[in-house]
């Protein structure tokens, strides 16, 4: 073995060797693994074979990015962190030999599949397929029923119904969120796709790389612009010129991983009370909020007490130049919401404080505003902090990308319960 450690871990026994990669066990670390990428290039299921060199490098850098920002959006990874030029540091998984691809347009393969289907279909919601990972057979497809059949079993998991449906929910999840961050590049994220593990703990977790072996990406739409394998597959011949348009292409995808700018605080829910009574529930507001990584602050003001004090400080908000989000709670006659509401230009949600005792009447006064208004009205504290995501994730991927992830995740912990309740013969 001529690498004995990587970023200071002593490596053990290979576990795979693949065409562009190699799998370590990690002496002090048995449930964590290193990937280590080759300067490889491979393509016809290794039939066409170049070194590249740099690719490793290349590599290692874009699928640290792309994990990092899985892992920031929740989405569960086996990822851990970047441990050296071209090693990656993961929970050791037993991988699951199935590739699951996401497609947004046909394009490549499925149109020789799909013979009568023009190049460019769109499909809404993307397509779907999987694929068993077999290169002596090019990876046939499969289908959910065959996956089921196979009765694959890792570290103890049975892959049945409800696996496969948490996979496939998992990608298409992984696809728009990367879809969604190569979109404020000016590029179109064609197809791409995945693969999965199980870990010590049962937990299924999105696995191995991603990098320009695993998607096809268009920038500005444009086929004839493309920046990924695709390029170096298309090659009858290779030459040294060829192999260095790959190796920048790559370059370019690398450094343009970069969403920094979406974890910049650019907005504030600011959360107004009619009295500090209600603190307990704007806390709750305000934890749920956070949950989605929103800005939050807590302010209290009266409407009916203390009008002008209420618009100055509307006015303080608006004067601070980012997005703004309002969030009332007040009970009784509600004048706070529908007095900002007709006082700003911003969104405004009422979130009153209500019980059994005034149920009936503080939303009433919440919902039976005067025309003109705009403020919406929920009941729960998380419905509001919801709200506000879904308003502010309209122009940042990452906030929406955490409310995408919340409701998989809402999925996944009811699937579970229900397969816990009804036992694995009782599912269809």
């Amino acid at each position: 073995m001529a690498t004995k450690e990587v970023g200071g871990y002593k490596l053990g026994k290979i576990i795979i060797e693949g065409k562009t990669k190699q799998v370590y066990e990690i002496a002090s670390k048995p449930e964590e693994c290193i990937l280590l990428s080759k300067d490889r290039i491979t393509a016809g299921d290794g039939v066409k074979a170049h070194d590249l060199e740099g690719k490793a490098a290349i590599s290692t850098k874009t699928c640290a990015k792309v994990f990092d920002l899985l892992n920031k959006v929740g989405i569960k990874t086996a990822f851990i962190k970047q441990a050296s030029d071209r090693g990656l540091l993961s929970k050791k998984c037993e991988m699951i030999p199935i590739e699951w691809v996401t497609r947004r347009l046909a394009t490549g393969s499925f149109l020789k599949r799909q013979p009568g289907v023009p190049e460019g279909y769109r499909f809404y919601p993307p397509k779907h397929e999987t694929f068993f990972k077999d290169d002596a057979n090019h990876d046939p497809q499969w289908s959910v029923e065959q996956i089921i059949s196979a009765k694959f079993k890792y570290n103890g998991v049975l892959i049945g119904p409800t696996e496969v449906e948490i996979m496939t929910r998992t990608s298409i999840l992984v696809f728009e969120v990367l879809e969604k961050f190569w979109a404020t590049k000016n590029c179109v994220l064609v197809d791409m796709k995945i693969e999965f593990g199980i870990d010590a703990d049962g937990q299924i977790l999105v696995a191995d790389v991603i990098d320009s072996d695993s998607w096809r990406l268009w920038p500005s739409g444009d086929k004839r612009l493309m920046v990924d394998k695709q390029v170096y597959r298309n090659l009858t011949t290779v030459t040294n010129s060829d192999l260095d348009t790959v190796r920048r292409n790559f370059e370019w995808v690398a450094n343009q991983l970069d969403f920094s700018d979406f974890l910049v605080p650019n907005h504030l829910v600011v959360i107004l009370m009619g009295s500090p009574s209600d603190k307990e529930l704007c806390e709750k507001i305000e934890k749920h909020c956070q949950s989605y990584g929103l800005q939050t602050a807590m302010r209290v003001t009266s409407a009916h007490k203390g009008t002008e004090e209420t618009l100055n400080m509307v006015r303080y908000y608006e004067s601070l130049g980012i997005k703004i989000v309002f969030v009332a709670v007040a009970g009784r006659s509600n004048g706070l919401g529908p007095v900002v509401s007709a006082n700003s230009a911003y969104p405004v949600i009422n979130c009153p404080p209500v019980n059994a005792d005034n149920i009936d009447k503080d939303i009433w006064s919440s919902l039976n505003v005067p025309s003109g208004l705009g403020c919406a009205t929920v009941v729960y504290p998380e419905t509001a902090a919801i709200h506000a995501a879904q308003i502010l994730g309209l122009e940042n991927f990452i906030i929406w990308s955490k409310i995408r992830t919340k409701q998989l995740d809402n999925y996944v912990a009811l699937t579970k319960s229900d397969k816990e309740l009804a036992g694995q013969k009782a599912l269809i």
